[in-house]
């Protein structure tokens, strides 16, 4: 098993189904050449040719079309929108056609397409290069969701998404693609349903997802030490559809829940994850659940004000302890 980096799981992924099948290709701006603004395509253009790694102009609901399209007749792109807030500007041709088609043509036509992006908030790129937006992708009936907290999850979801006849958006996050963690050697698939135990706990259990899942676990870590209270932490790497089963079973054990995202909070995965907790497991609760969320505010570019726009894990712990009274 070895260690690598966020960005080599994905490139590694990309490279075993493209080897696999002459019909994976890749599109985006700069992913040729230049190995992708993040290197998850390093080095695939060499080796493939740019018949099968299209660098594209600057139009992303263009290349995503022909992208979608081309997935009617059997070839399986794996899209990279450079910045998912350029993905506002494909948003007909993923939510219009990807995830209707199969629906509409009543299973004569599939969409097996995959659409990577990176969000979140990195480093001081102001309110319009900070986009959250998961909870828009995760409301579309027909596109699949999911959002890797770490390099095997990255390499082993991007692998079975590729081979998905559904259109699978994959959610990244702008800061983790230089995390390292460790990737079994031998190819595997990471389901795209459900959910993972990242930490054991019986006190509280605490939601996260990609980045947030860090959050959440170093929290845990200080309410041991420090406050004697014992943390579960669920990674919800699949966001639609949800995990409730999963959902279900970690409060059921807790009989606490806390929803860390670090997008705003209206109509927001906190929403949906409360919603699942109080439909199917009302009962089970001995406290309200909470939501530690990013300020309802455009992110700002300032340093200072935007660390204070997005949470942290220290409010993960504020919330925990309001939760219990301290």
């Amino acid at each position: 098993m070895a260690e690598i980096m966020f960005w080599e799981a994905l490139r590694r992924a990309q490279d075993e189904e493209m080897t696999r099948d002459p019909l994976v290709i890749c599109m985006g701006e700069d992913i040729g050449v230049a190995g992708g603004t993040y290197k998850a395509t390093q080095g695939l253009f060499d080796k493939y040719g740019p018949e099968r790694v299209i660098d594209t102009p600057i139009s992303e609901n263009g290349y995503t079309g022909i992208g979608i399209g081309a997935s009617f007749l059997g070839v399986r792109p794996v899209i990279e929108i450079m910045s998912v807030n350029f993905a506002w500007l494909a948003m007909d041709q993923i939510f219009n056609s990807a995830a209707k088609v199969r629906y509409m043509s009543g299973g004569q036509l599939t969409a097996p397409v995959v659409v990577r992006s990176p969000g979140g908030t990195a480093h001081q790129l102001g309110a319009q290069h900070s986009a959250r937006m998961e909870k828009v992708f995760m409301g579309i009936a027909g596109l699949r969701v999911v959002t890797p907290s770490n390099p095997k999850q990255a390499y082993g979801l991007l692998k079975s998404a590729i081979r998905c006849e559904d259109p699978v958006f994959i959610n990244e996050h702008e800061l983790m693609y230089n995390m390292k963690g460790e990737v079994p050697d031998e190819e595997f698939f990471h389901p795209l349903e459900g959910s993972e135990v990242s930490r054991e706990g019986r006190d509280v259990t605490l939601f996260g997802y990609n980045i947030s899942v860090h959050w959440a676990l170093q929290a845990a870590e200080i309410l041991a030490k420090q406050h004697d209270i014992d943390a579960e932490v669920i990674d919800l790497y699949c966001l639609a559809p949800l995990d409730r089963e999963g959902i279900r079973k970690s409060v059921s054990k807790t009989h606490r829940a806390v929803i860390v995202e670090e997008a705003e909070a209206p109509v927001g995965v906190g929403s949906e994850v409360m919603a699942i907790i109080n439909e199917e497991c009302f009962f089970e609760l001995d406290a309200p659940p909470l939501r530690v969320s990013a300020e309802n505010v455009p992110i700002p570019y300032n340093h200072g004000m935007e660390k204070a726009a997005i949470p942290n894990p220290q409010d993960v712990v504020k919330a925990v302890l309001k939760m219990f009274g301290k």
